[in-house]
């Protein structure tokens, strides 16, 4: 009888052991790990974002902040087949990079978007874009000349009719672009002809035009903003998000959007996740979640393209937004595949340039 009941005992034990590890299996399974931004954003998005998505779904999310190399880490995951991220956020200028390597799984769009209601230009191949910021002419009203408004880059370059001091940041993406808008290039243009030694030249020789009227070349848009809020410059390219700073202290400024560089920011899946799935159901979500998207820009202005996402929301809000289709449409998106290839060159003639 003891014999039997030991037998019974085991038994049971292993049962347990089975059921167990299946229930830690089930739970595993409904979990994945998310390499995303922390701080200020990670928070945001914790309550925003993760939190609402596990109750919609049951896919906990466990978020892993990002670090600067984090590219080289998921190089080595992947080539490890030991991955161990299952969606991740990625930068503009990172996205080309990692397609080039084979470190992302292609997007299955026919569970993340199956209507097509995503813009074109924000359905990659191995990504989904999910944010954007742009890099925007910013102005003083109070420090214009009476009567006149300053529209374009070519008003920035003009600076008989908008005389005073301007600000451009200190490094070579996006002010030649500026430069070459100012020059009468069309926005769709751009690239095409800044990719030729004399679309290159042409764009130093602009540039050569400004370059004695700028007092400042930033390094950060905290003090692209201090420059305008202080009146030490009038004009003076900043992020889209900043000017609410501006605005609140009680500074006149507004976006000057026409020749704004639109920067997009995209969701991507790891090669070799085991949570393809789950992984595909929170890119879908962060991606065209209208309501949750609405949420997140009363928090941090930079937005999607969510179906839906200017509907209802706040007429003042909905202008100051990047994606907002008046402004994006006076805008050009920011190439980051031509400063993957070219930024070496060009930093070093732009250095050189600098102290000429």
């Amino acid at each position: 009888m003891t014999k039997i009941l030991r037998q019974v005992a085991k038994v049971a034990v292993a049962t347990l052991v089975v059921v167990g590890s299946a229930n830690l299996a089930l739970a595993d399974d409904k979990e994945i790990t998310f390499s995303g931004s922390g701080g200020v954003v990670g928070k945001v998005s914790k309550e925003v974002w993760f939190g609402p998505f596990e109750k919609a779904t049951g896919i906990k999310i466990n978020h892993v902040a990002a670090e600067a190399k984090r590219m080289p880490q998921l190089e080595a995951m992947v080539k490890s087949g030991n991955v161990l991220w299952d969606a991740m956020e990625v930068s503009a200028s990172d996205y080309p990079l990692g397609v080039k390597k084979g470190l992302y799984e292609a997007v299955d769009y026919s569970m993340v978007d199956p209507d097509n209601k995503l813009p074109a230009d924000t359905r990659e191949e191995f990504g989904v874009a999910y944010a954007a910021y742009s890099q925007v002419l910013i102005v003083r009203t109070d420090k214009l000349p009476d009567g006149k408004k300053m529209e374009s880059w070519a008003d920035f370059w003009d600076v008989e009719n908008f005389p005073g001091p301007r600000a451009l940041r200190g490094r070579a993406e996006d002010n030649l672009e500026f430069a070459l808008l100012a020059d009468g290039v069309p926005a769709d243009e751009i690239y095409k002809v800044l990719s030729t030694e004399d679309g290159l030249d042409r764009a130093f020789a602009k540039l050569d035009e400004i370059k004695p009227h700028i007092t400042t070349w930033w390094t950060s848009g905290a003090q692209s903003v201090q420059l305008l809020s202080d009146g030490e410059v009038y004009f003076c390219p900043s992020y889209n998000g900043r000017i609410t700073t501006l605005v609140s202290s009680g500074i006149p400024a507004e976006i000057v959007w026409n020749g704004g560089a639109m920067h997009k920011s995209y969701l991507a899946i790891p090669k070799g996740t085991k949570k393809l799935k789950e992984a595909t159901e929170y890119v879908k979500y962060r991606t065209t979640s209208a309501d949750r998207m609405r949420e997140y820009v009363t928090h941090l202005p930079y937005p999607g393209w969510a179906p839906g996402l200017f509907d209802g929301m706040d007429p003042k809000m909905a202008a100051g937004m990047p994606t907002y289709p008046q402004n994006q449409a006076v805008q050009f998106s920011a190439s980051a595949e031509f400063w993957a290839e070219n930024l070496d060159a060009i930093q070093e003639r732009w250095t050189e340039w600098l102290l000429q």
